[in-house]
């Protein structure tokens, strides 16, 4: 992991000691959950890349069914298709160009399909293939299917097996890895905590490879900048995500409410332990009020269809006054959108401050930006609304 000296420097001293001391009277919060999103990672299901791995996916299968009976819905989300598909089209690593790793997602993705398709039912549960690209959940229409038909399955018993949609994803529309793909599925069903397997124990204070010093948290608050400090790079080269994108995943989740467990995927019994209520792995508590359906699907876009940069009063009021984004708060205007697109607003700094779905085009907020609201019929000839985005279409980031 990749340890940010400064910011690490001190860093015990402003966590609070309990989160990294006091697990000993710690429950798990899977104990309690009714709605789980179980992630696995690549180097977990193909054994490092040398295959898919029959044996550990069975001993997820069985637990996965253990916590079915004690009346928990798990939705899996599984890496692994692109790194088998490697496997069996003999490439020692893993492959830059798109088109060749579409190629390996399409191979790959039939093995993984059929390993859990057995895995589970010999435990007389079925099992369904979702595969998901972003431009599935940007859009409105489609993300509703998605959400219905996920609840469907869940309610004929179904156990949902989710990975990205590699065979036609574009650098424009992919996740970038499966822990973000497992937080948007939290978010998109509103689950109630996000276990997140992989091949370390959890996060260090530093990497403890190269630290003697270094640390294991035990539990900590789902989006605290120090937790982001800790994490770093990607583990391995089979996997796409490292530390941080977990410790990124678990901060998104948490806008739905969402708790995150970290853990390793071969300790024994890991799963159905944390549903017994052992404390295993690093765990963080989601601290946000759970937003509406509404504008968690517009906190879950990746990408938006554009941006405005706003003057600092916007930012202000925007930020602590909770109010509506008028025109004359936006100093530029960057890419091409439409009315009833969602859009980002940014500082003067570039940093992304909301969310929000725009009631004018880009073509007509560079003519009324900067404009009071009271002019737009004189400059457009028309008014779809006095506000560029109205506070009840916006969510804050």
């Amino acid at each position: 992991m990749l340890v940010v000296p400064a910011l690490i420097c001190g860093l015990m001293s402003a966590m609070n000691s309990r989160t990294v001391n006091h697990h000993k009277n710690m429950n798990s919060v899977i104990h309690k959950a009714r709605r789980l999103i179980i992630k696995v990672g690549s180097s977990l299901v193909t054994n490092d890349g040398k295959g898919l791995d029959t044996a550990a996916i069975a001993k997820w299968a069985a637990q996965i069914a253990q916590l079915r009976t004690l009346g928990k819905e798990v939705v899996l989300v599984s890496s692994g298709a692109i790194a088998e598909g490697m496997q069996r089209l003999g490439f020692d690593k893993r492959p830059t160009g798109i088109h060749e790793l579409q190629a390996c997602a399409a191979v790959g993705q039939m093995g993984l399909a059929q390993v859990y398709e057995t895995s589970f039912r010999a435990h007389s549960l079925r099992t369904a293939q979702v595969l998901l690209t972003h431009a599935d959940l940007a859009d409105r229409e489609r993300y509703l299917n998605a959400r219905s038909t996920l609840f469907t399955l869940l309610r004929f018993g179904v156990v949902p097996i989710i990975n990205e949609n590699d065979t036609v994803v574009t650098d424009e529309i992919k996740f970038g890895d499966n822990d973000t793909l497992g937080a948007l599925v939290a978010n998109l069903i509103e689950g109630d905590a996000l276990i997140i397997l992989t091949d370390q124990k959890g996060l260090f204070t530093a990497d403890p490879r190269k630290d003697p010093d270094a640390r294991f948290v035990h539990e900590g608050k789902a989006g605290d900048v120090l937790l982001e400090a800790m994490a770093g790079g990607a583990g391995s080269g089979i996997a796409r995500g490292g530390m941080l994108t977990k410790i990124l995943a678990a901060k998104r989740a948490a806008t739905s409410g969402a708790h995150t467990v970290i853990a390793w995927g071969r300790e024994d019994q890991v799963l159905t332990r944390l549903a017994a209520g052992e404390a295993i792995g690093t765990q963080l508590t989601a601290q946000t009020a759970q937003l509406t359906a509404r504008k968690q699907w517009m906190a879950d876009h990746l990408q938006t269809a554009g941006k405005v940069m706003l003057d600092d009063g916007a930012v202000q009021k925007l930020s602590t006054e909770g109010k509506s984004l008028l025109p004359i708060g936006v100093l530029e205007v960057g890419g091409e959108f439409g009315r009833g697109d969602v859009i980002t607003c940014t500082d003067r700094a570039g940093r992304s401050i909301a969310r929000g779905i725009t009631n004018y085009s880009s073509s007509e907020t560079r003519r009324i930006m900067r404009r009071p609201s009271a002019e737009i019929i004189a400059i457009l000839g028309f008014v779809e609304e006095p506000e560029l985005i109205h506070r009840d279409n916006m969510v804050l980031l």
